[in-house]
This record gives C-alpha cells, structure tokens and sequence, in this order.
C-alpha cells in the first residue's frame, strides 16, 4: 500500500495539481495544508503570507532561486485580485519570470490546466476563508 506524503519542515518535494483549496488551506499530494502556499518546479512549500499587502522579494526568493524553470508565476491574492506593486513586477520580468495576478482560486484552476500541458508555471497562493 502506497503511502502518503508527508510535509517536511514545510515542504513537500515534487510538482503536484491542486486538488482543493478553501477553509483556510489546500489539498494536493494527498494531504491537506493550512494556510498559503508556494507551488514551484522543487516542490510545495508552506508559505508565511497572509494578504496580498505582504507580498514582496523576501516572500518570493524561492521563486527567484527557480526562476530558470518558471516562465510564468501566478499569483493568488485572495477573493479580491490585488495588484501587485510595479518594483516587484519589475523585479520578477528581470529574472524572467511573466506574471498573472488573479483571485486564488481561479490561480489554482489555472496553475492546474497549465501544469497539465507541461509548462513552466509556479504559483504563490494565499489562503481563502
């Protein structure tokens, strides 16, 4: 019988389709994760952000330390789309990384759909009520 993954100080290695998110957290890797999360090529890691306000370099250094293998980053902010400031966009474009700014859960859809067809997309996303 195969075992489920574990989180491992917060990260779980290995790319993974969201399978739900809301209530506070998301499902993936058959296990459930409460609060944000950062989806990249190494793997999922917990992700110490709460509110599109917060988000800045510091909180999107493992997406930099990837940037090699992330061509798109998509960027949950919530039930509201909140843009992100015009430094960081500029930011991310020198590290050639494009950016798509939507409401969480329609970044997961289309983290998802985009995983699907083998793309190199990463997504941060916040945590919904």
């Amino acid at each position: 019988m195969n075992e489920p993954r574990r989180l491992h100080d917060g990260f779980v290695p290995g790319r993974h389709l969201i399978d739900a998110y809301g209530d506070g957290g998301f499902r993936f890797a058959e296990m459930s994760h409460r609060g944000s999360i950062l989806v990249l090529p190494s793997g999922v890691r917990a992700w110490d952000v709460a509110e599109a306000r917060s988000i800045d370099r510091t909180a999107l250094r493992p997406v930099q330390a990837e940037s090699a293998a992330i061509e798109l980053l998509l960027v949950g902010t919530g039930l509201d789309i909140v843009p992100l400031a015009p430094d960081l966009r500029a930011w991310l474009k020198q590290n050639g990384i494009g950016l798509d700014v939507m409401q969480t859960g329609a970044a997961a859809r289309t983290y998802n759909i985009l995983m699907a067809e083998n793309r190199k997309v990463a997504a941060a996303l916040i945590a919904v009520a």
